[in-house]
């Protein structure tokens, strides 16, 4: 497995992997890489990539049935943990670009790989906007169906134990991310990055 650190600056393919096949891709920056925190910044105009082989049993990643092929808005900041099965999201909004509130997203641990990091999103997340008092739980139904689908075979409470034990955390007051990333900017140097050449013929990590 590949164990290197990125430097900040770095282009890091976060790749989402669905049974055994690269099923997606997109260029993210290397903000933070440390023994205890991995954080990518993915930016406005990041491209989406889109493996054109492959026949995936759940059918084409829904964004690009959408026709969504990069990310729009402000760019949002994701924050890692090594070993746990979620990412902290950090979202902005408005010309201002005002903290807008943290979304858990539920999904598999982090797998580096030679070009980036390897992982599934889970559908089910938690969001907590800046001026709310409490979290909510997102995409229950669509995860339902997820499930239906074939999407997590195996894996549907392992899923679910992972958002309770989120919202466990978030009920007893525990903060695990530092709240002062809903200050930070981006270097206003870093432009929207492209997929590599190849991107989508590593392995999947193990």
């Amino acid at each position: 497995m590949t164990t290197r650190r990125f430097a900040p600056g770095d282009v890091v393919v976060r790749r989402e992997i669905l049974l055994g096949e690269v099923w997606f891709g997109c260029p993210t920056i290397c903000v933070e890489d440390s023994p205890d925190l991995l954080a990518l910044y993915l930016p406005p105009g990041a491209e989406f990539g889109f493996p054109d082989s492959g026949t995936f049993p759940c059918g084409r990643h829904p964004w690009e049935a959408a026709g969504y092929r990069a990310w729009q808005g402000h760019g949002k900041l994701m924050l890692h943990r090594p070993g746990e099965a979620h990412s902290v999201d950090v979202f902005w909004t408005g010309p201002e670009r005002a903290f807008a509130g943290w979304y858990f997203n539920l999904q598999d641990p982090l797998r580096r790989t030679p070009v980036g990091v390897d992982t599934l999103d889970h559908e089910l997340d938690l969001w907590w906007g800046a001026d709310a008092d409490r979290y909510v739980w997102k995409d229950v139904e669509m995860f339902a169906q997820r499930l239906v689908e074939g999407r997590y075979p195996g894996m549907a409470d392992a899923i679910r134990g992972e958002g309770d034990r989120i919202a466990g955390l978030l009920d007893a007051g525990r903060r695990w991310w530092d709240p002062a990333w809903a200050r930070w900017q981006p270097d206003p140097a870093w432009k929207a990055p492209r997929l590599p050449v190849g991107w989508d013929q590593v392995p999947p990590a193990r």
